[in-house]
């Protein structure tokens, strides 16, 4: 069979294919970057001698600065979006 028989079958053809960076969430963009801030500031505090240099340390280390960050930022984002959300179907039943 040939892609003419089925369109579907290829990714450009489906209409709600995710394309990269486009799809992400405003929670999950906050989360980046902030994770990422939390890496540069990790990566900083490496780089002081801050982190024993044994690599578990520095694995760690890593996992905690960007992970912790980015996981915070993007429950606070979430929770920022619903409230927003939650109050905009709240003006709108009280308008109709």
């Amino acid at each position: 069979m040939t892609q003419d028989t089925h369109p579907a079958s290829s990714p450009a053809a489906l209409p709600d294919s995710p394309r990269r960076g486009s799809r992400l969430s405003l929670p999950i963009k906050v989360g980046l970057f902030f994770g990422a801030l939390g890496l540069l500031l990790t990566v900083i505090g490496i780089a002081r001698g801050q982190v024993p240099a044994a690599p578990a340390n520095i694995a760690v280390a890593l996992l905690l600065g960007g992970g912790v960050w980015f996981v915070i930022a993007w429950a606070v984002a979430t929770a920022a979006v619903d409230v927003e959300r939650d109050a905009e179907e709240s003006r709108s039943r009280d308008n109709a």
